[in-house]
């Protein structure tokens, strides 16, 4: 099975407002870029689409090593919540309606097919890579806004 490094971040400009996302798919020293953005959504939303569009792309049942600064992502699969709210039909622990339940589902469904390990890395710091993720998912709200003006 290939291994697939993938790097993603989401921005938003306002939360909710207009937001972009971006994933560096690596494999063998080939990069692949997904990006895009949406109109009206969320930070959170946008970090979770990053990690939906990268694994998306995958042409075959992979390794992917996921590589986020997002806590959220990272935590709801290390730490293991995605099975608590599955199991509680959606709902967190203090008994409140999931956010992002659409994504989440998706999401989840796309790491049941791939073998996925999710790595949390420091936002805005040294991580080439997931500087460059941050600088095109802001670009990409960017030029959203741009064309909005």
């Amino acid at each position: 099975m290939k291994t697939v490094d993938l790097y993603t971040d989401g921005a938003c400009s306002g939360n909710p407002g207009v937001g972009g996302y971006c994933a560096i798919l690596i494999y063998n020293g080939n990069e692949k870029i997904v990006s895009g953005y949406e109109k009206d959504t969320t930070n959170n939303r946008m970090e979770i689409l990053a990690v939906i569009k990268g694994l998306d792309a995958l042409k075959e049942p992979c390794n992917v090593n996921v590589y986020s600064d997002s806590q959220y992502v990272v935590d709801a699969f290390n730490q293991q919540w995605i099975n608590s709210w599955v199991s509680n039909g959606w709902r967190t622990a203090g008994k409140k309606e999931v956010k992002n339940v659409d994504l989440w589902k998706t999401l989840l469904e796309l790491v049941e097919r791939n073998n996925v390990t999710f790595v949390k890395v420091k936002g805005h710091a040294d991580n080439e890579y997931n500087n460059r993720c941050d600088k095109i998912a802001v670009d990409e709200y960017r030029k959203q806004q741009l064309k909005s003006d």
